[in-house]
């Protein structure tokens, strides 16, 4: 059987493979190989950091990974339409300090015709944890829409 391409109009299996790409890429903390799923003139939000284009995505990648050690992140499909997709997304992650933290964000993604990502804006808030409450299972183990009121501190 051949698979389909990951291209727009997304219908809700293509959606989930899209999403599901996206967070094997940054689960491999390869700003490189992230980067390859962006337009060249990219334009992403991200917080309140405005990156423009391929070179700065990468950049940014490299600051972030050298900031949030031990990064894993679980992103979940919320909706598509057409040549767009929202998902929610969590990722834990520890400081230079050894503290924890986890990240709770929504990220609205717009493609090409071609597939990849022209546009990405992402609001994301941390929230300080300790130790023992971390879900590494939850986090690499299957995905669940339960999975968000279990994750509260």
């Amino acid at each position: 059987m051949t698979q389909r391409p990951l291209l727009p109009p997304f219908d809700e299996e293509t959606a989930r493979a899209k999403v599901q790409a996206a967070e094997d890429a940054w689960n491999s903390r390869d700003p490189d190989r992230v980067a390859l799923a962006y337009t060249e003139d990219c334009v992403w939000r991200n917080r309140e950091e405005f990156i423009v284009g391929r070179e700065e995505i990468r950049a940014f990648l490299r600051r972030k990974w050298e900031m949030e050690l031990n990064y894993r992140l679980r992103k979940d499909l919320w909706s598509w339409t057409g040549n767009r997709i929202s998902v929610r997304f969590r990722y834990e992650w520890q400081d230079a300090d050894g503290r924890q933290w986890r990240s709770y964000g929504n990220e609205q993604w717009e493609f090409d015709p071609d597939g990849l990502m022209r546009r990405r804006e992402a609001s994301i808030n941390d929230l300080r944890i300790d130790g023992s409450a971390t879900h590494d299972g939850e986090i690499h183990g299957e995905h669940r829409d339960d999975l968000w009121t279990s994750m509260a501190p």
